[in-house]
């Protein structure tokens, strides 16, 4: 006899939140404002930006402490990063370093003249931080699904980084009302895919593994992660992974609105 589906388990970063489409949109708004007119210069001043910011991501300090509970380098281009632990202020002042040091060293590719460097390195710091946070939006009708969802579910979002910038990536979005349980890695110094995270959001939400489905875009933190905690899963593939992992979903969709047969097979 099959267990009665009772509850969703949500990631948010490209799974709810546009996310990475986002941060290319934000690249190529810096681009245009440095003098790249054509969307060609833009997008290889984007590529050229994540390619520096990922060496210094992988190069800097706070490394251990960003990977362990998902802060991307991306990420680290506009979180405020607030908290008073001490992994916390460590990245929240690197961070400022990283952020002008990495614009700095694109625009020396650029052949932006040395009086200048400075200058536009903070600029362009300053721009990707301001234009991030205001181009924020929502995959479309992700507010209508959960609203009918949560009619029928107990609903967790399950996300990881910061606690501060995914709780400020949340608030303006109006989804939170729809979640019974937020649990951010940030907030408990472990991440997705350790399977103890996903056992404690079982545990707030007062059901168990068989009971639950996992859905979200990454096949190496919710897939892996939720398999490891014996959750069934649904992968969205947004066809652009670049990860590398041989977990298997139950289901794989390739936008929310094919979530609902799916969950209509399953309580059949």
């Amino acid at each position: 006899m099959k267990t009665p589906l009772r509850a969703l388990i949500f990631d948010l970063d490209d799974t709810l939140l546009v996310d990475e489409e986002v941060s290319q949109e934000t690249l190529k708004a810096v681009a245009a404002h440095v003098g790249a007119s054509s969307q060609l210069k833009q997008e290889a001043f984007a590529t050229t930006v994540r390619v520096v910011a990922n060496r210094h991501w992988q190069e800097g300090p706070c490394h251990p402490f960003c990977h362990a509970i998902g802060i991307s380098a991306m990420e680290c281009l506009w979180g405020n990063f607030l908290g008073e632990s001490e992994k916390l202020r460590a990245l929240r002042a690197w961070a400022l370093q990283y952020r002008e040091q990495v614009f700095k060293e694109v625009l020396e590719d650029q052949k932006v003249s040395s009086q200048e460097l400075e200058k536009k390195s903070k600029e362009c710091a300053a721009l990707f931080v301001q234009e991030r946070r205001a181009r924020q939006r929502l995959f479309p009708d992700v507010a209508a699904l959960l609203q009918e969802l949560s009619q029928q579910y107990h609903l967790g979002l399950l996300t990881n980084g910061a606690p501060d910038l995914q709780r400020e990536k949340l608030a303006p979005s109006g989804l939170e009302k729809f979640f019974s349980v937020v649990i951010i890695s940030g907030e408990h110094g472990i991440g997705k895919p350790k399977p103890v995270i996903f056992e404690k959001m079982l545990e707030q939400l007062g059901v168990t593994a068989s009971e639950v489905i996992m859905i979200g875009n990454s096949l190496e933190r919710d897939i892996a992660g939720a398999r490891a905690a014996g959750i069934r899963s649904v992968w969205i593939d947004l066809g652009d992974a670049k990860e590398k992992s041989d977990v298997q979903p139950d289901f794989r969709i390739i936008e929310l609105s094919e979530l609902l047969p799916i969950l209509r097979e399953e309580r059949n």
